[in-house]
């Protein structure tokens, strides 16, 4: 699922497509995704007897510490009850025993990159063009010889394509896979669950997309984005940032017998990883993974009902201040 690289790469003007530094989460281009560094503007939301303006106002100037005021105030009045909810996150050893008992199905499977949405598009373009092949064999004269000659030839160039050009064919296949009748719903699914995790561990949002090439959830936190181009995230850190990148991930495997849209998310944490100081052992990374799937895993299976809202929010594409309202309300 997902599109430019790095959470869904990961630490951007690091990551892709427009932004102005600021740390980003996420795109996902079939399975691809990319953490991005940008803002979004987003209308007002009425609650009665809160103000939200200026949150609204915050976000759209994109500061990361008077987004993070608000939401504090609003939360010792007693209104964001969820913001920075679950700050405390401490990493341990985990093994696939756990997640599995969590309800993450196929947990085994889950470092492999799913192959579903480019098999599928590579194998309707060999089948149909194999099948137009026949029919127009059957053309009279020299019609039979070169028409073909010519759809035959289509595969060759999607090939051709795709090694010259990798983008361009993981576009196509972005569009192709939209036809799957889950794709939407894994989407929202899967960009839900980081904005909520991230909004659980105090890590403010400032915009998403659920748009074909597009798929992604904006962070910003001005202090992770120094340590992330100096390359000194600490241990502490890196665990939030681990959280957040495998929330999608962990999100698609407690629904579905298969995630698809892994790929980015572990693209990402391994940039959070190269990043952080001390360097980790391959056990250690294996483990982080393992960990920040289970802890992302928990935090949304404890607070269902938040993540069923925020994908029903997402999915009719509110602002961000709609969508906090609708995690806060309905819990």
């Amino acid at each position: 699922m997902a599109a430019s690289t790095s959470v869904s790469s990961l630490y951007s003007s690091l990551f892709n497509r427009s932004h102005t530094i600021r740390l980003q989460i996420q795109c996902r281009n079939n399975n691809r995704r990319c953490w991005r560094i940008r803002a979004s503007s987003s209308s007002s939301s009425a609650v009665p007897g809160v103000d939200l303006t200026t949150l609204q106002s915050a976000i759209a100037k994109k500061d990361s510490g008077a987004v993070k005021e608000v939401l504090d105030h609003l939360s010792e009045v007693g209104w964001a009850k969820n913001w920075s909810s679950q700050s405390y996150v401490s990493r341990r050893m985990t093994s696939l025993r756990e997640l599995t008992t969590l309800g993450i199905k196929n947990a085994e499977n889950l470092a492999i990159p799913s192959v579903r949405n480019d098999a599928a598009f590579l194998f309707t373009v060999v089948g149909t063009t194999g099948f137009l092949g026949v029919l127009t064999s059957q053309l009279p004269g020299d019609w039979g010889f070169f028409v073909p000659y010519l759809v035959g030839s289509i595969s060759l160039i999607v090939l051709a394509v795709g090694s010259i050009s990798p983008g361009l064919l993981q576009a196509a296949i972005g569009g192709f896979s939209s036809f799957f009748p889950d794709y939407q719903e894994r989407i929202a699914r899967h960009e839900a669950a980081h904005f909520l995790v991230a909004y659980l561990l105090g890590l403010p949002v400032l915009g998403y997309s659920l748009d074909i090439g597009k798929e992604h959830v904006n962070l910003i936190d001005e202090k992770l984005e120094k340590l992330i181009y100096s390359g000194q995230l600490d241990a502490k850190e890196l665990d939030r940032l681990a959280v957040v990148a495998m929330a999608g991930l962990a999100a698609e495997g407690l629904k579905y017998d298969k995630v698809v849209g892994q790929s980015a998310d572990l693209f990402t944490l391994q940039r959070f990883i190269n990043r952080s100081k001390p360097q980790l052992s391959k056990d250690q990374q294996q483990n982080l993974t393992r960990w920040a799937v289970l802890f992302a895993g928990s935090l949304i299976k404890n607070n269902r009902v938040l993540h069923e809202a925020l994908i029903a929010a997402m999915s009719r594409k509110a602002t961000v201040v709609e969508c906090i309202e609708a995690m806060e309300t309905a819990g």
